[in-house]
């Protein structure tokens, strides 16, 4: 007898097994988070089919773990053709079941004890992220140096730091630095700066040995920031097509990009709470996880409003700017901001610099210094904390320069 769900979706028979009654919940869940009638229909049949397999196996309801679905997947693939979403379909059923709390919602993980280097680089992430407040993307890029330094250094031994000498951070440094390119090769050398004054702060060291690290060559502002100009700006926006939800949300995502400035994951993160209509502010994350408030443009803010009022779906999520496909929910990261802006400069044929989010900021800086905007005001607006970074666009305006210039005092050649 076939079993129907809401007048939606049509099993050939009622569901059997430990998941049976929640199969109704779980698709009203997954309907709240957008998916459309066939990616609904997939994802109850295989939840069904999986509470069947769970039935027939005698694994009780607390006893799903999350070896489970990988088990169910490689059974099922002997019997039909396998669908490239069953996986995650399985995935959102575990975390469905979890939020409930009708499973265990502790994940598997690695028995491997740590080494005591591990542990020694563990520690050194927590400082950076606890005490230091460092961007997590920081913390991102110098771990893997500072284990793979470890490693190195004292293998699966005690990670003794008070025996760490000058000689073992050259040693490092002239054999890594030659693989890298000059760019990665100077972030670990900053990194392991960071890491040894760590060792020196918590008494570990007693020497600077960070002074012992060898300086990479990497001239400080050898290049160009890349900026999108002014009309290719212009052309960008006037390119997207308002009257569709999509067009609605990447043109206020864009316009907050070239008229504040702001970092992908920036606008990635922004909340609704973050925004002042009253006092006409936004309330920004930066790279560092602290707040700052920063101007919202009439503009921007009327493109933010049309958003909100008749593109973005109804959502629990806080985050301003959600996702256009299910499941409903803010961007996971910055990834998600630079893909929108390289499809977007795709499909405009705007000839740019790049296809990065990053070029906007350079451009609102190069553009306000053109204007007469001193490299305090831009570093403010940009939300630089040292006078250094904003330097480099103090080389980008050729053209003023070029007012600057004294005359060739052979004549003009």
């Amino acid at each position: 007898m076939k079993y129907i769900i809401d007048n939606r979706i049509i099993l050939s028979r009622a569901p059997e097994g430990p998941l049976a009654e929640y199969i109704v919940r779980f698709e009203r869940a997954m309907r709240g988070q957008g998916y459309a009638r066939y990616s609904l229909y997939r994802q109850v049949l295989l939840a069904a089919c999986f509470s069947e397999w769970l039935r027939k196996r005698d694994v009780a309801l607390r006893g799903i773990t999350s070896d489970h679905p990988q088990q169910y997947l490689r059974y099922r693939a002997r019997r039909v053709r396998p669908s490239r979403g069953d996986a995650a379909a399985l995935g959102h059923l575990l975390d469905f079941l979890r939020h409930e709390r009708v499973i265990s919602t502790e994940k598997k993980v690695s028995v491997r004890p740590l080494t005591p280097a591990e542990r020694c680089a563990q520690a050194y992430e927590q400082h950076l992220r606890e005490a230091r407040g460092l961007a997590r993307a920081t913390i991102i890029n110098y771990a893997p140096f500072i284990r793979s330094f470890l490693k190195g250094r004292f293998g699966g031994g005690p990670a003794t730091l008070s025996h760490l000498c000058a000689r073992d951070v050259v040693a490092f440094v002239q054999h890594q630095a030659p693989r890298l390119h000059p760019k990665r090769a100077k972030l670990l050398t900053s990194a392991l700066r960071s890491f040894l004054e760590y060792a020196r702060y918590c008494g570990e060291v007693k020497l600077d040995l960070a002074a012992a690290v060898p300086i990479v060559p990497n001239w400080s502002m050898s290049s160009i920031p890349r900026a999108i100009g002014v009309d290719a700006v212009r052309q960008l926006l006037a390119s997207i097509d308002r009257t569709t939800a999509v067009g609605r949300r990447d043109y206020a995502i864009l316009l907050l990009l070239a008229r504040l400035g702001l970092r992908s994951g920036e606008v990635a993160f922004l909340e609704l709470d973050g925004i002042d209509w009253k006092a006409g502010q936004l309330s920004v994350r930066g790279k560092s996880g602290q707040r700052s408030d920063l101007p919202l443009p009439v503009e921007v803010g009327k493109a933010i409003a049309a958003y909100l009022r008749y593109g973005r779906p109804r959502c629990s999520s806080r985050r301003v700017f959600l996702r256009a496909r299910a499941p409903l929910c803010g961007f996971q990261g910055a990834c998600g901001v630079g893909s929108i802006v390289r499809h977007r400069l795709q499909r405009a044929g705007v000839d740019a610099p790049t296809y990065g989010a990053h070029q906007f900021r350079h451009g609102l800086a190069t553009e306000m210094l053109r204007q007469g905007a001193s490299l305090g005001e831009i570093g403010e607006l940009l939300g630089h904390h040292n006078p250094q970074t904003t330097k480099i666009y103090a080389k980008v305006d050729l053209d003023a320069l070029r007012t600057l210039a004294m005359p060739w005092p052979g004549g003009a050649r």
